[in-house]
């Protein structure tokens, strides 16, 4: 029989508040922005912008300096940004499984007065995906 480990962890889409963070929000905006085709074409440039400035600086130790900490600066934030984006999404995945799940039980409830034998897939179903169980209120 499974575990329950994250039984108070699952909430259902109804469940889920539409309100998000001023971070998340920005989080959002920010996934949104770097995700397009002109924002990779823009790092492009400042790439071709930066080789030439090659033959301004007078050591190459600099110049390398100048784009790896662009670079590092520039991945760190994003990483925790797109982080973000993630792992709400793979939350809202989540929720949806489990109404489709909540929802396969109910029927199978209804069904097992006359099939016997669902009643203990049903209860396999809810034990697998971590559902509680919830009293009917409709």
């Amino acid at each position: 029989m499974a575990t329950r480990e994250n039984e108070e962890d699952a909430k259902m889409p109804s469940d889920v508040s539409g309100r998000l963070s001023v971070f998340d929000r920005f989080a959002t905006h920010t996934s949104n922005f770097v995700s397009r085709a002109w924002f990779f074409v823009l790092c492009v440039l400042l790439v071709i912008i930066w080789a030439p400035s090659y033959f301004l600086l007078d050591s190459t130790d600099t110049w390398q300096l100048i784009i790896n900490t662009m670079t590092t600066i520039v991945t760190f934030l994003l990483v925790a940004l797109l982080q973000n984006t993630q792992k709400r999404a793979d939350d809202a995945v989540q929720h949806k499984l489990n109404a489709l799940a909540d929802g396969l039980s109910d029927i199978m409830a209804h069904l097992s007065k006359n099939y016997p034998d669902l009643d203990h897939d049903r209860e396999e179903l809810r034990d697998a995906v971590g559902l509680e169980n919830r009293e009917n209120t409709r």
